[in-house]
């Protein structure tokens, strides 16, 4: 079960041009955004990455609101952890166990989820949350993920596992989200 006071989020790499030519791009974009609003909601950490972002361009504005208060990092490497800002951010949250959403899932994604995992944390691929150019790259990463231990888990699913109980104060914020 994910636990609350272990557990962050990661939002890769939605930026620019890339983030409208991705498999479903309107409906990824609307889940990250109920995503980031639910974990705001239960008050954990949010991480937003951005690859080469002069190049790419910044983080789409339909999620740019959300990005308030929390660290926006640059990276250039496309395992997020082999940037020492993002790897030394991810170090002093505390955080123990990573959601994780975003682009492209077969590359960014993928290589931040095994940069996870190789640092011995626990990471939690948010499979409707994240995507790719070509499905068949999404549904390769998916699989490969799971087959090194990362955790496969939806929106909703996360989100409820976190709030364990319809009498969690988070819960009236959550679920007009999910609705």
């Amino acid at each position: 079960m994910l636990d609350r006071n272990h557990t962050g989020l990661l939002v890769v790499d939605i930026q620019g041009k890339l983030a409208r030519l991705v498999e479903g791009s309107t409906p990824l974009i609307a889940n990250v955004s109920i995503l980031i609003k639910g974990i705001q909601a239960l008050g954990l950490p949010v991480i937003w990455l951005e690859q080469n972002p002069d190049k790419l361009g910044p983080t789409v504005p339909e999620l740019q609101s959300l990005q308030a208060g929390a660290p926006v990092l640059p990276k250039f490497s496309f395992g997020a952890l082999g940037e020492p800002q993002v790897a030394a951010t991810i170090n002093q949250s505390g955080v123990t166990h990573w959601l994780v959403c975003g682009i492209e899932a077969h590359i960014c994604v993928y290589q931040t989820v095994l940069g996870l995992l190789e640092a011995g944390l626990a990471a939690t691929l948010v499979v409707d949350a994240v995507s790719a150019r070509i499905a068949a790259n999404k549904e390769l990463a998916i699989t490969k993920l799971a087959a090194r231990g990362a955790e496969l888990g939806s929106v909703e699913m996360c989100l409820y596992e976190l709030l364990g109980d319809c009498r969690d104060p988070a819960f009236r914020s959550i679920l007009p989200l999910v609705k």
